[in-house]
């Protein structure tokens, strides 16, 4: 992937240049390793040493890892290519420019939130008709599914099902959601989709049956928060329908309005 033949730019994230501490070690990651690039004299086009060999250098988990390289993929300074690893794909853009939508893990990260994840589905099944006029596909393609269990502190706080075009990234059928981010792997996708913009209703309702096990409820009178969310990628398509029910007495909604 050859490419001009011209110096990086420093990248700069949000809250880096104030308290490095309070930055997510997946944001720290990035800096570091585009920092040392810059330094190294690598230009656009110059292919990144492996995951195993970044990961080592610096000292953190493959998954941490790929979230760095995600979001230096998500501004435009990274690209992945299928069997032949991480290229320097540009020079970075504004983080303001690239604002996206986050899911659990990005959330829990953020706020150094220990986290873990119970596979109940994982799946390819023909899309309904609904689903599919929610997602402006064909009826009878391809839908990537699964249901999960989020814990945070070793606790169930929200059981989430997914619903995804599988055309839109074919890997998803392939990766350990147990472990993988569902945001970071559409992030280095090819080509990239980036969750740009959702759509989210929030109530409050009794848990059914299957929510009242799966969050522990048995024998309480805690009732759930039912997100509902409607995702849309960077180019404006639909993405993802999400559907999350949240323990009430371990989950807040906050939103700032306008």
């Amino acid at each position: 992937m050859p490419g001009p033949e011209r110096s990086l730019r420093p990248l700069e994230l949000p809250r880096g240049a104030l308290d490095p501490d309070s930055v997510p070690l997946y944001e720290r990651a990035a800096l570091w390793l585009w920092d040392d690039l810059r330094v190294s004299g690598a230009r656009i086009g110059d292919r990144l040493p492996s995951e195993r060999i970044l990961s080592d250098r610096y000292d953190v988990s493959r998954v941490t890892l790929r979230s760095a390289l995600a979001l230096l993929a998500e501004h435009g300074a990274v690209q992945a290519a299928p069997s032949r690893g991480w290229f320097i794909a540009g020079d970075v853009t504004s983080p303001t420019s690239a604002a996206r939508v986050e899911g659990f893990a990005d959330h829990a990260q953020k706020h150094r939130i220990p986290t873990s994840t119970k596979m109940l589905l994982s799946r390819v099944r023909p899309c309904t008709v609904r689903e599919a006029q929610r997602l402006r596909i064909a009826p009878g393609e391809d839908l990537f599914e699964m249901r999960r269990l989020r814990y945070a502190n070793g606790l169930v706080v929200v059981l989430e099902h997914n619903r995804l075009p599988l055309a839109l990234c074919p890997v998803l059928a392939d990766t350990d959601f147990t472990h993988a981010s569902l945001y970071a792997t559409l992030l280095t996708a090819d080509p990239p989709q980036i969750p740009r913009r959702a759509e989210y209703a929030v109530e409050a309702r009794p848990p059914n049956r299957e929510e009242r096990r799966a969050l522990e409820l048995e024998g309480t009178s805690v009732p759930v928060l039912m997100a509902r969310q409607f995702t849309y990628s960077q180019h404006g398509y639909p993405l993802e329908l999400t559907d999350q029910a949240y323990r009430g007495d371990r989950y807040q909604f906050r939103a700032t309005i306008t």
